[in-house]
């Protein structure tokens, strides 16, 4: 009933599934079901393209799946168009998580290159979706740009530390059209709560369930959170005050002293 559309292709879950840091091949499979995720992203640089009995990833994959390849790992747009290329020939799509990274230790995006690749793979005819920073102006130059979602961190990748600036999110939703993807930094089932209640059209989740103690329960958890996380988004939550709005109606109370009801 509230479907999440994506250049045009439906989609009934809002959560999205890494396929990184799994501590094995059959705990990955279990959580991927267990999240209800139909988009999975795989790393083009991690997987071995060429088809053997040791890489079932992709086809275990592929037949439930939608999948995501993306970039990671590059540091440059030109790496970043070349694995986007790469992708495109090896595994027959032309869609694109755009990872193009400027700094090793913290994983933050380089914002310059970011937008050189992402231009670039647009007029390639790519649907784009670019890791990018929570920032208002580089998502309004990539939605300008033509490319299909914004995928803002909502912290830096792997931390665990949540929706570190809500307010900018909140300044996204208010302003970006295309879908809003929050990727990276989710620690936790709240967290994606959070990000859902702001507004966000889904959320994209690996270390949180690849590294938690266990998998299978925190991509449960996730779905959940993930589906809650929307319906209170479309419900509309009461204003904040700083001061009690009493619940209860106050006619009928008892006058103490009179022992009458007032009216």
């Amino acid at each position: 009933m509230d479907p999440f559309t994506i250049a045009g292709k439906v989609f009934s879950s809002r959560l999205l599934i890494g396929t990184a840091a799994y501590p094995n091949h059959a705990t990955m499979l279990e959580a991927i079901g267990e999240s209800g995720a139909e988009i999975t992203t795989v790393a083009i640089r991690r997987i071995n393209l060429k088809k053997n009995e040791e890489n079932t990833l992709l086809d275990d994959l592929s037949s439930k799946h939608f999948l995501l390849p993306n970039t990671a790992g590059c540091y440059t747009a030109k790496e970043a168009v070349l694995t986007a290329q790469l992708a495109r020939e090896a595994l027959e799509t032309n869609w694109i998580k755009l990872e193009v990274i400027g700094d090793e230790k913290t994983l933050l995006p380089d914002v310059v290159e970011l937008l050189k690749a992402a231009y670039e793979l647009v007029r390639e005819g790519f649907v784009v979706l670019p890791y990018c920073n929570d920032d208002l102006i580089s998502c309004q130059k990539l939605a300008g740009m033509g490319c299909a979602a914004v995928m803002p961190l909502g912290s830096p990748i792997g931390s665990g530390m949540g929706i570190c600036n809500p307010y900018n999110l909140q300044l996204l939703r208010k302003y970006i059209t295309i879908p809003i993807i929050v990727d990276a930094g989710i620690g936790t089932s709240s967290d994606v709560v959070s990000a859902m209640e702001i507004g966000a059209d889904a959320v994209l989740v690996d270390s949180a369930i690849a590294r938690a103690e266990h998998p299978i329960h925190m991509a449960r958890a996730m779905r959940l959170a993930t589906e809650a996380g929307r319906l209170a988004y479309l419900a509309g939550r009461i204003p904040r005050k700083h001061y009690a709005i009493a619940t209860s109606p106050t006619k009928g109370v008892i006058d103490v002293a009179t022992h009458h009801v007032s009216h």
